[in-house]
């Protein structure tokens, strides 16, 4: 099978080689080296997710080198590790996903021979209350969606990204990455490229893609200026918007709607599934919309399922 070697930008590169570097020290470097290569190029993981596993293993190996250990840790070791961090202050959604990153790296191993057996394999991982993800409501969306102004080149850029992102449940790294091609206005459907280098196909609405029509056919050009970019949504310099500019922007809409707290492009996400499901979409559709891989990441939205159940009851049972 072949395979596909995600592409990184410059910066992008140079963090996940500094923090790879930071791994290495001591026995568990070149473990840790041939498993970081691993995620990037055979599973097509994300720089985020890249820099997440070799924080977890740097941190790891500061254990190890604090506790003397030599070769490989085994199961001792990672038991003694894990006991450690509730002391340190780490909630339990932080310790899950330690115990995921070792997880990982140690199936690796034994897939590769170099061990024999997974020392993780008998450790729980800790309990989480589950947590309702924050959503804006109808009218927080509407107010959201009117702030750009499409007047000018910028505003018409980002009203279009603000659309397609409630209208489709995207990403932001989906979203900063759409290519021109991606976008099929007249279906009215968007190739989405999610985690792993998955795509899926997702559908447009209609005012979503009035909004990319006239961003590409007037202020698109205007901000490429003499530069040419595959990617849909850019820059007043040309370049393709990032993460981090498309937080700065939807963070200065929102405050100009009076929205706050916390608003970020997974809140609008959130909207996205929760509006969906509010009005009768079925939890399979939302997920295949969403790119869950499990129905179970999906399911954190089924507040709303019981919530409309609630209300049927109320409404129609002869005796509620």
């Amino acid at each position: 099978m072949a395979h596909v070697e995600r592409s990184f930008t410059f910066k992008q590169l140079r963090k996940y080689c500094i923090i790879a570097a930071m791994t290495t020290e001591g026995a568990l470097s070149p473990a840790a080296e041939a498993f970081l290569t691993f995620a990037r190029v055979e599973k097509g993981l994300a720089p985020s997710s890249l820099s997440s596993y070799a924080l977890d293993l740097k941190d790891f190996q500061r254990f190890c080198n604090a506790s003397k250990e030599t070769g490989l840790p085994g199961e001792e070791t990672v038991r003694q590790y894990f006991d450690s961090l509730p002391a340190a202050g780490l909630s339990g959604r932080s310790i899950a996903r330690r115990l995921s990153t070792l997880r990982n790296f140690y199936r690796f191993l034994v897939s590769e021979g170099r061990i024999s057996e997974d020392p993780t394999a008998l450790l729980q991982a800790p309990k989480q209350w589950q947590t309702l993800p924050k959503y804006l409501s109808l009218q927080q969306v509407e107010d959201l969606l009117a702030a750009p102004d499409p007047g000018i080149p910028t505003g018409c850029r980002d009203r279009a990204m603000l659309e397609v992102l409630y209208a489709c449940g995207l990403r932001v790294s989906e979203l900063c990455t759409l290519k021109v091609t991606d976008a099929n206005l007249q279906l009215g459907f968007l190739r989405v490229t999610g985690k792993r280098n998955k795509q899926r196909l997702v559908p447009l609405g209609s005012k979503a893609q009035d909004c990319v029509r006239t961003y590409i056919d007037t202020a698109r050009n205007t901000l490429l200026k003499s530069h040419s970019s595959p990617y849909l949504f850019i820059t007043q310099r040309g370049g393709p918007m990032t993460r981090q500019g498309f937080w700065k922007l939807l963070g200065g809409h929102g405050r100009k709607v009076g929205i706050f707290h916390r608003l970020t492009p997974h809140v609008v996400r959130h909207s996205f599934a929760t509006h969906l499901l509010d009005r009768g979409a079925d939890l399979r559709s939302v997920q295949s919309m969403l790119g869950h891989a499990d129905i179970a990441t999906t399911q954190i939205y089924t507040h709303v399922l019981r919530s409309r159940l609630r209300a049927v009851v109320d409404e129609h049972h002869p005796r509620s």
